[in-house]
C-alpha cells in the first residue's frame, strides 16, 4: 500500500482528486491509510495507468517537471533496434537524460558482472522509494521483454533503510535486496548483455498498448538458466540438491524444475554432467584413489561411482585413467 500512497501524494501535489483512479483499481479509500494493506498486481497496474494518464505524468510527481504520457514508450522505441541487450540498455541510460536530469542512469561492466545504477541529482523527498524502485523495474521489465527472458539479478541495492514492507521486494526483484547502500542499482551476470533482442517494431507496438505489467510482474523464463546452473554446480564443492540450487538462484524448487524442463534440460542431467567432468579431471590429473574420487564427486561408495562412470563413458574409471582418454 506504500506505493499506492505515493500515487495518492502525486494527485495531491497536482491538486487533483484520486477517487476515480482508486475506484477503477477497486481500491477502497479507507484502505489507503492502512500501512499493512496489500493490493494485487492487477490493481496496481490499473491505478498506475489511470494516474499517469489523468495527471499526464509517467513519473507520477517524482521529478521537477512532468514526463508526459508516452515518454517511456519513446525510450522503448529508441532502444528496440539495438542488436544486443547491452547496447539497448546503454541507449536507455543515455536517452533517459533527455527526459530529466533529476536522476542519471549508468550501465557499467567489470569482470563478469554488469551494474545498472541510478545517480540522484536532486532531493526526491517523499517520492524517493517509489521513484527508485519504479525506475529499476522499468529498465528491468523492458530488458526481460526485449530478450524474452527472465534476467536474474545478483543483488539489488537501495540507499534507504529497509521499509516496513521490505517483504514485497523479492516479488519485485529476482535477487537479494540490500538496504542502506551508497546508491541505487542492481548487478547481473554480464552474459545477459550479449543476448540479442528478439522483439520487433510490431511486437513493441503491441506491448506498449499494455506495458505496465512489465513493471509489476516478474518474467518467468530465463534463457541463461542452464548456464547459470552449470556454473553453480562447478563452483560448489558440496553435493548439490534441488533445494540448495533453487535457493542460490532465488527460485522455488518447482520453478527451477519447470524452467529447466522448458529449456530441454533437467537438474539431474546437469548434475551428472558436472560430476562426470569433475571425475574425468581427477582421473586425468591426480593419482587419488578411486574411493576418494567417488566421495569427491558425491557418490556413497566406489562401486556406485564405477557403475555411473561406466554408464557415462562406456569404460571403467581405472581403464579411463590407464588409457589417458
Amino acid at each position: 500500500m506504500a506505493f499506492v500512497q505515493a500515487i495518492v501524494r502525486a494527485y495531491e501535489r497536482a491538486g487533483a482528486d484520486p477517487s476515480a483512479a482508486l475506484a477503477q483499481a477497486r481500491i477502497a479509500p479507507a484502505q489507503v491509510a492502512r500501512a499493512d494493506a496489500r493490493v494485487t498486481a492487477a490493481q496496481f497496474e490499473a491505478l498506475s495507468g489511470c494516474a499517469m494518464q489523468q495527471l499526464d505524468d509517467e513519473a507520477l510527481g517524482w521529478f521537477a517537471r512532468r514526463l508526459p504520457w508516452g515518454s517511456y514508450g519513446m525510450l522503448c522505441r529508441a532502444s528496440i533496434t539495438a542488436p544486443t541487450l547491452g547496447i539497448a540498455l546503454k541507449r536507455w541510460c543515455r536517452h533517459h537524460r533527455l527526459l530529466t536530469d533529476d536522476v542519471l542512469l549508468h550501465l557499467e561492466a567489470a569482470g563478469g558482472t554488469a551494474t545498472l545504477r541510478i545517480e540522484e541529482r536532486r532531493d526526491l523527498g517523499g517520492f524517493r522509494e517509489f521513484c527508485l524502485v519504479t525506475l529499476l523495474r522499468y529498465v528491468h521489465g523492458f530488458a526481460c521483454w526485449a530478450v524474452d527472458s527472465r534476467i536474474a539479478l545478483r543483488q539489488v541495492a537501495f540507499p534507504f533503510a529497509a521499509p516496513p514492507h521490505a517483504d514485497v521486494y523479492p516479488l519485485l526483484f529476482p535477487g537479494t535486496a540490500l538496504f542502506d547502500q551508497e546508491q541505487t542499482g542492481y548487478t547481473l551476470d554480464i552474459a545477459y548483455l550479449a543476448l540479442p533482442l528478439v522483439r520487433d517494431e510490431s511486437a513493441m507496438r503491441a506491448m506498449l498498448q499494455r506495458a505496465l505489467p512489465l513493471t509489476v510482474r516478474q518474467y518467468r523464463r530465463d534463457r541463461l538458466l542452464v548456464a547459470r546452473v552449470r556454473a553453480l554446480l562447478r563452483e560448489d564443492s558440496a553435493p548439490a540438491t534441488a533445494e540448495s540450487v533453487a535457493q542460490r538462484l532465488n527460485l522455488s524448487v518447482r520453478t527451477l524444475h519447470r524452467q529447466l524442463k522448458d529449456e530441454g534440460a533437467s537438474l539431474q542431467t546437469l548434475k551428472d554432467e558436472a560430476r562426470r567432468a569433475q571425475a574425468e579431471a581427477l582421473l586425468r590429473h591426480t593419482r587419488r584413489p578411486l574411493k576418494q574420487i567417488a566421495q569427491a564427486t558425491g557418490f556413497r561408495n566406489e562401486k556406485s561411482f564405477a557403475r555411473a562412470f561406466r554408464g557415462w563413458t562406456g569404460i571403467a574409471p581405472g581403464a579411463f585413467r590407464d588409457g589417458g582418454v
